[in-house]
């Protein structure tokens, strides 16, 4: 007979195991329920996860165009170059691909499969700069997670034309210097994303519903107020003086002293923005017409007498004793030539000798009518008029990167020789300006007491066509009153007139126009204290136009080693050619009357 006990025995093993069993099942059915149920949007999420990529899309950068024969043509264009990345995760074989990548493009193989082997990353650039044709070949190759991307890349068609007040845009789309770092925003635009479900290899699905794409939006087209004939002369114009002049640095501006609009904006010596990246001397890339300021010399007695004749303590025809020299606070101040000694000037003479001696007197009458010692009076009223009304010693606010305020002395009472330091300011030592700065305060008074801010922005248009003009903007009313660039007028002209006089057969123009200015020759300031006893820098102010002053044009001129005066020599050569270009090239109407 069958033992009971072990087959009882049996069945009681064979229902245990049905019962682990059972409870196996129902384990992995509640983790089952788990995972599909309850944390399925979790799931879900990290799957998706490693499928989703997020790509940016850049915009199109904004052109920048200037006025050729009063139409606007591109300046700086956009030019579509491939850049070659991996996701290194995606990357199946990095070897035998980066041996590939290099066969069409040159480069390392070993290099690039070790980029391809990156951790903790899901995108390297391999290469930058590819041509369309280097782009197809590559993708023609269906290397798993190696892709290219299309960049905009700058494009300079003129070359060193206009490059310092352009700028450039560095590798990274960045704008540097110039209107391309001052308008960085409004050019660049707003990149675009796209967010792609991928397949294994990193190519998005298409018609997959997680797929998001918003499209870039191009950045503006800005359209200067550049004349680019009268740029392209100035700018021959400046290497053929540089070089005349054996200059250290030459800057000169063109500007419309009725609205503040830029013409023409050049320095030299130079630089290519294609070819930035081999510049060595990063100060080539600074606009030094905005960027560097220096003492401008006896040019800075055009705005002295503005402001004596707009607080009426001086008049256009009157006369005045010179003594020849002052004292102030122990210290003399004489002319770089005593013409003649003491004896009866002029308002007008001031300007034609550049009287140091003149302007101080005029410092002076701020403070005291008819006296002859300067006062507090006279300094609070010649700082005054040099900040609030000239706006010297801050920003202009033009569309330039790096733009300098210049320096303005403090007017404090209690400061250490402040008669002499004002008396200084008042002949143009003492005070660093810009040549925009000292082109936009003498606009001001010239164009009948506005300060306009300068630019060199006409109009902006966005992606959308939008045309946006860039009307004039005054800072500043009434610098000075209405009739006071009337009067200062006739005594720059007369200046003009004077050195034509003393052998400067160039400063000869046709009557049928207006042409006047005032020369500067400023000492250098060493850096301890004190002047060079034998350097200097050249600067010249002036403006040229037919029944009123159309343009305004102001030159520095960095160490010139000439034979004289750097102002007669090193400046006013430079105005005189931009002064007869602008005549013989038709841009400024003859008197009519």
């Amino acid at each position: 007979m069958p033992d009971k006990s072990a087959f009882s025995q049996s069945v009681q093993r064979v229902r245990i195991w049905y019962v682990a069993l059972l409870l196996v099942l129902i384990i992995f059915g509640i983790r089952l329920f788990y995972v599909q149920v309850i944390q399925h949007t979790h799931y879900e999420s990290a799957a998706l996860s490693d499928q989703f990529k997020q790509y940016q899309i850049p915009a199109t950068r904004g052109l920048i165009e200037a006025y050729d024969s009063n139409k606007a043509v591109p300046i700086v264009l956009n030019q579509q170059l491939y850049t070659l990345y991996a996701d290194p995760p995606l990357v199946q074989q990095p070897d035998k691909d980066a041996a590939k990548i290099a066969s069409i493009i040159g480069g390392n193989a070993s290099q690039y499969a070790s980029q391809m082997r990156t951790k903790n990353t899901q995108y390297v650039v391999l290469a930058k700069k590819l041509s369309a044709q280097n782009s197809s070949q590559l993708l023609a190759l269906k290397l798993p997670g190696v892709g290219t991307q299309g960049q905009d890349y700058r494009v300079y068609p003129d070359g060193s034309l206009a490059s310092q007040l352009l700028g450039f845009v560095n590798d990274s789309g960045t704008g540097e210097y110039g209107l391309e770092q001052a308008l960085n925003k409004e050019l660049a635009g707003t990149p675009g994303q796209v967010k792609a479900v991928t397949d294994s290899n990193g190519v998005p699905l298409a018609a997959t519903k997680g797929n998001i794409e918003t499209q870039p939006v191009k950045g503006d087209n800005i359209v200067t107020s550049i004349n680019l004939s009268m740029q392209t002369q100035m700018e021959q114009i400046l290497k053929q003086e540089y070089q005349a002049t054996k200059s250290q640095g030459l800057s000169a501006i063109i500007m419309n002293p009725n609205n503040g609009q830029i013409d023409a904006m050049a320095n030299y010596p130079t630089y290519d923005p294609s070819d930035y990246q081999h510049v060595s001397n990063a100060a080539l890339f600074e606009n030094a017409a905005v960027t560097d300021d220096i003492e401008p010399g006896s040019s800075m007695k055009t705005l002295t007498t503005s402001a004596a004749l707009d607080q009426g303590v001086i008049q256009p025809n009157q006369t005045f004793y010179d003594p020849a020299h002052w004292v102030i606070d122990g210290f003399n101040i004489t002319d770089i030539e005593q013409d003649g000694g003491p004896r009866e000037q002029s308002i007008s003479s001031i300007l034609s000798l550049s009287l140091n001696t003149g302007a101080t007197w005029m410092l002076m009458q701020m403070g005291n009518p008819g006296g002859t010692q300067i006062n507090q009076k006279g300094i609070d009223a010649w700082h005054n008029y040099m900040v609030n009304h000239f706006h010297l010693g801050q920003p202009t606010g033009i569309e330039q990167g790096y733009e300098s305020g210049g320096y303005v002395p403090p007017d404090d009472p209690n400061g250490p020789a402040q008669g002499l330091t004002f008396a200084n300011t008042a002949f143009g030592q003492g005070v660093q300006l810009t040549a925009l700065q000292e082109g936009a305060a003498l606009s001001s008074v010239i164009n009948g007491g506005t300060y306009y801010q300068p630019t060199l922005v006409s109009k902006t248009i966005s992606s959308n066509g939008k045309v946006t003009v860039n009307e004039p903007k005054a800072l500043i009313k009434n610098t000075v009153k209405s009739n006071i660039g009337g009067e200062l007028i006739p005594l720059m002209q007369n200046v003009v007139t004077t050195y034509l006089h003393e052998g400067f057969a160039f400063m000869n123009f046709p009557s049928n126009y207006m042409v006047g200015g005032k020369t500067g020759t400023a000492q250098i300031a060493q850096p301890g204290g004190g002047y060079y006893a034998n350097l200097y820098n050249g600067t010249y102010i002036g403006f040229v136009g037919g029944n009123k002053p159309q343009y305004l044009i102001v030159v520095f001129n960095i160490k010139p080693n000439v034979p004289g005066y750097a102002g007669a020599y090193g400046g006013q050569p430079v105005f005189a050619d931009l002064a007869h270009m602008l005549i013989n090239n038709s841009f400024v109407s003859p008197k009519t009357n």
